[in-house]
């Protein structure tokens, strides 16, 4: 592991030479690259800490605008227009770049400032570097499905424990207002993405878990394994464990390559019976044989999978057990005792859209995995339900639907397909559900919100007029949603709306 500059503290000295944890940002000239939230988030506290700050986006939004207004009260200066992101700007000097995550490295400010030999750093990093030395612990997750649903059971798992914990990075808050908190977290369960660990070069998680790696965002990486070496980043730092998927060759291959403090261990997750360190499955319990005294002869019962049940319309499916088993590693790895876990688990309820329960008509659930916006997770919602009516389709970005498919077809009682374009999905069912009903929803004018909505509601009615008592109406696009929709979580809320007003429908006539 890297480690940190040891000079002293010299406010002329360039900010990367500048000694951290406790990084000083003192009359250093920082350009942040994108104003979002994790942009704005930048220059609010690195302003308060004596910095001077230029923001630059291309969005000049009624959104930016009055975020502008706030920042420059205190000296922020805001430039919005794609004409500021071109170029670095002539007109003030830049010591650090702080970029934005969606900002690829051929950007052409980007490419400018690296030629020039100016510091780029992700806003993970800076964060990182300014936290104070007795800061808090930090718990990474990264993966292309499942981040989300893992960070947010790792945080009630240690608030259940009794610690002051937050969720933050790609989700909740951003991890520089987290890391600065004035009251203190105690531990971080931070949530990142392959672009923000691309421009993050100390990490430095007490553990880390990469939940699985299948191709997504291989345009912005340039290939697989430049997204794979990306998200393996994470582990680089590990301290107690770097926990990996037992039935990804590539995660473990991850693990082996890391960079990590001497002592740190590899932990295997696993839905089979675990072998010494490793967590996984026997006899419908959740059990640890890693953080034990004796990993080769003992066994720790975490939870069973009926602390689970109320997280999904059949129990919870296999995806949603590994990623209990995967926060449990972390948890287990920062101290947290066994009851604690259970607590946690029970106590969980999924975020919206991800087989998120949201109606129940006529002994027909209808499951909302509107976040299921790739083939790898709508096979991970599907491998949940025995019995399915599949409402598919959007913007596949390319990707083959084909082995999805394939492997779902056992399960499907009939599909209704979305989406401008639905020919990836319609070949594929021919060759592997060539029986199965198909109902195709017109695309029709969804340029409005009614639009949007009227749509929604004809596909959900299509499903339920294919399904059965006992079925699960699951909308799981394995797609994106931006040909049709502003967002998935728009998709999701009118997939939602239509469900539940068919529920009051069913309930008023019986």
């Amino acid at each position: 592991m890297t480690s940190a500059p040891q000079s002293t503290n010299d406010a002329a000295a360039p900010v990367q030479d500048r000694p951290w944890p406790g990084l000083d940002v003192a009359g250093v000239r920082i350009l942040v690259t994108g104003f979002g939230v994790s942009g704005y988030a930048v220059a609010d506290q690195t302003m308060q800490r004596g910095a001077s700050v230029v923001v630059v986006d291309a969005a000049d939004t009624p959104r930016n605008r009055e975020q502008a207004r706030i920042l420059e009260v205190f000296d922020v200066e805001v430039r919005l227009g794609a004409e500021h992101t071109r170029a670095l700007p002539t007109d003030v000097d830049v010591d650090l770049v702080v970029t934005s995550p969606g900002w690829r490295a051929d950007q052409p400010l980007l490419a400018e400032a690296a030629v020039a030999g100016i510091p780029i750093w992700s806003e993970v990093e800076l964060a990182r570097r300014m936290q104070a030395p007795d800061g808090p612990a930090r718990l990474g997750v990264t993966g292309t499905n499942g981040k989300t649903t893992v960070v947010t059971m790792l945080e009630t798992i240690l608030r259940e424990a009794g610690l002051r914990a937050v969720a933050c990075g790609n989700v909740g808050l951003p991890v520089i207002e987290a890391a600065l908190d004035p009251e203190g977290f105690d531990v971080l369960a931070v949530e990142l993405s392959s672009f923000q660990l691309h421009w993050t070069q100390h990490v430095d998680c007490e553990s880390a878990v990469v939940l699985n790696i299948s191709e997504d965002h291989l345009d912005w990486h340039g290939g697989l394994e430049a997204y794979a070496q990306a998200k393996g980043k994470i582990y680089d730092g590990a301290r107690v464990g770097c926990v990996y998927n037992t039935a990804d060759d590539l995660t473990r291959r991850l693990v082996e390559d890391a960079d990590v403090t001497e002592g740190a261990r590899a932990i295997g997750i696993t839905l089979g019976s675990p072998g010494p360190s490793e967590l996984g499955i026997v006899d419908g319990l959740l059990v640890d044989r890693a953080f034990v005294e004796d990993r080769h002869r003992q066994a720790a019962e975490l939870a069973s999978l009926e602390d689970l049940a109320h997280l999904g319309p059949h129990g919870a499916p296999p995806h949603v057990v590994f990623n209990a088993l995967a926060a449990a590693a972390l948890a287990r790895g920062h101290g947290v005792d066994q009851a604690a876990v259970r607590d946690g688990l029970r106590a969980f309820h999924a975020g919206s859209h991800r087989s998120e329960l949201v109606a129940d008509s006529g002994g027909i659930a209808f499951v909302d995995d509107s976040k299921a916006t790739n083939p790898d997770a709508a096979l991970a919602a599907l491998r949940g339900v025995e019995s399915v009516v599949w409402i598919a389709g959007g913007d596949t970005k390319g990707a083959d639907v084909d082995a999805l498919v394939a492997e779902a077809a056992s399960r499907l009682r009939g599909v209704v397909l979305i989406g401008v374009d639905d020919t990836a999905f319609r070949d594929a069912l021919a060759r592997h559900a060539p029986a199965i009903p198909i109902e195709r929803i017109d695309a029709g004018d969804t340029e409005d919100a009614e639009g949007r909505a009227r749509m929604m509601r004809a596909a959900v009615a299509a499903a339920a007029g294919l399904a059965q008592e006992g079925d699960v109406v699951l909308l799981a696009p394995a797609a994106a949603s931006i040909d049709q929709f502003t967002d998935y979580a728009e998709r999701g809320d009118l997939f939602a709306a239509a469900a539940r007003a068919r529920e009051d429908s069913t309930k008023e006539t019986a």
